[in-house]
């Protein structure tokens, strides 16, 4: 008698279909108000630094507001738009305007070159150079801009800085001209901004793996083709992250600018936006025309900042 054995199936019970249980709705609200309890501090700080301000910056843009107001001579009367178009009929404004963005995209392309050319250095160079590089970069950085400035003058002045007696310019005058006086404050600004630019190309430099560096090194590559084609590519997010930030800091330029300009140069010449909002509302006393120009300034720099956090959400969601 031939046995078979008898092969037992297991059911397994079938995948449930029912929903998941879903959280109280009052155990989401609480996870969804946990943040904003954590940032509620910096943001009444926030409130009383900036809202205030800007609110107040507005009102008087808006009204008539001079050095008989203040004084408590005249009633303020409310003007309206009237300041705005009263600035936008001055063409000293428009041409300070184009000399601010003419003057930041300088500042911004040359902290860029000079920053990335230094951080690719970081990696070719041994510990105690990079050390020493990046300690003067950090003290160059720490420097206030009243002090950074007052140095530059100095190195550049006409009768005891030694860049002149090194040059063989006698007694020539780097503040005198137009372009000369612009060329002197953007190299300032450059040498205060680029210790950021550098650390932070520096770090994604970093970040890039060997392999994909000794790929291209194989191949032939040049070191200007290697950064072209290889690293500027994959540094794009950080790139773009530091030429909107560059862009802020350059755009509202003011104290190397009043510093090594005497307040805008001769007749003017060196003017930008905020040197200009100032001359028109502390050295003229019309307050308005003053705020006028600093809300058109908040809202530029609102637009580049806008960008600057859709640029930061988009690359969060890519992470």
């Amino acid at each position: 008698m031939v046995a078979h054995d008898t092969a037992v199936v297991e059911k397994r019970p079938a995948p449930s279909t029912a929903p998941a249980p879903r959280r109280p709705r009052a155990s989401r609200n609480a996870a969804g108000r946990t943040p904003w309890l954590y940032l509620a501090p910096a943001l009444v700080v926030l409130a009383g630094l900036l809202v205030y301000p800007v609110y107040q910056l507005g009102l008087i843009s808006f009204l008539e507001y001079t050095q008989a107001q203040v004084s408590g001579g005249e009633p303020t009367s409310f003007k309206g738009f009237g300041n705005y178009a009263e600035l936008f009929r001055d063409r000293q404004f428009w041409q300070v305007l184009l000399s601010t963005v003419l003057f930041a995209a300088a500042c911004v392309a040359a902290t860029l070159a000079v920053g990335c050319t230094l951080a690719v250095l970081l990696t070719r160079v041994r510990a105690l150079p990079r050390l020493a590089l990046m300690m003067a970069a950090l003290g160059a950085w720490a420097t206030p801009a009243v002090t950074g400035s007052t140095v530059w003058l100095f190195l550049f002045d006409p009768d005891f800085g030694p860049v002149n007696r090194v040059l063989g310019l006698g007694d020539h005058s780097w503040t005198y001209g137009r372009f000369s006086a612009f060329a002197l404050v953007l190299l300032e600004v450059v040498w205060c901004s680029f210790p950021f630019v550098m650390v932070t190309v520096y770090a994604g430099i970093r970040a890039v793996p060997d392999e994909v560096l000794e790929a291209a090194a194989l191949d032939g590559a040049s070191q200007w083709r290697i950064w072209r084609s290889v690293l500027a590519p994959m540094l794009r997010p950080i790139l773009t992250i530091v030429t909107i930030q560059s862009v802020i800091w350059d755009f509202k330029v003011f104290t190397q600018i009043y510093v090594m300009t005497g307040g805008g140069g001769i007749a003017g010449q060196n003017l930008v936006l905020n040197v200009y909002a100032y001359q028109k509302a502390f050295a003229s006393s019309q307050y308005s025309l003053g705020s006028a120009i600093g809300v058109v300034m908040l809202l530029i720099l609102l637009a580049v900042t806008l960008g600057y956090l859709r640029l930061l959400r988009r690359q969060g969601e890519e992470l």
